[in-house]
């Protein structure tokens, strides 16, 4: 187990599998409303090895052209994102310790063979609340570090059903998914992982 950065929480096997089975279905409906994309990197184009998609008021987006950004719309169908479920945000109400509900929940879909390289999660600003990141279907290697991306970094598995909060000195901390252990869990029917992250995004 790798010791935390302060401010980072671990809360393995926080959801039963009832509870997960229950956000999978949830998330299936949020997905035939606001469908899942791949994104690019800015600059390059390059194409993430993740698929995505949010719900809330603002949902997390990349391209080429205009970069990381939050929006109001899904930028390929052009409509509002779909509203977020109250269980996500019961889930931020007894977690998160902040007076003010979640704005974004971005939905990252791992394939087996994804991961995601070290990066910080800072195009908000509300960097006062934390990131809450929910884990369902199979475990992936998690890597974080420091607020400087050449600071020491360390790694732990994350499974089904595991939260992770990202506050306080953790807030900026680097972070990113090393490798996807197929096989692991049998949440999703057809394998991968999927990850929840539910952002403030304004102060």
């Amino acid at each position: 187990m790798a010791i935390l950065p302060n401010g980072i929480r671990h809360l393995p096997g926080y959801l039963d599998r009832e509870a997960q089975e229950h956000l999978v279905d949830l998330i299936r409906a949020i997905v035939i409303e606001a469908p899942l994309y791949v994104p690019t990197m800015p600059g390059t184009g390059k194409p993430m090895s993740v698929r995505m998609t949010n719900c809330g008021a603002l949902g997390w987006v990349t391209d080429k052209a205009r970069g990381y950004r939050y929006q109001p719309i899904h930028p390929t169908t052009g409509r509002v994102w779909p509203a977020m479920p109250q269980e996500l945000l019961d889930l931020w109400e007894k977690l998160a310790g902040y007076p003010k509900p979640p704005e974004a929940c971005l939905i990252n879909f791992y394939a087996d063979d994804a991961k995601m390289g070290l990066h910080q999660d800072k195009d908000e600003h509300a960097f006062e609340a934390p990131v809450l990141s929910v884990s369902l279907g199979n475990t992936c290697l998690f890597r974080v570090g420091g607020q400087d991306r050449k600071a020491p970094t360390g790694s732990f598995r994350l499974s089904s059903g595991d939260i992770v909060l990202l506050g306080g000195e953790g807030r900026l901390a680097f972070h990113g998914v090393d490798r996807i252990y197929p096989g692991t869990s049998t949440l999703l029917k057809n394998g991968g992982r999927i990850n929840l992250t539910l952002r403030r995004v304004n102060p």
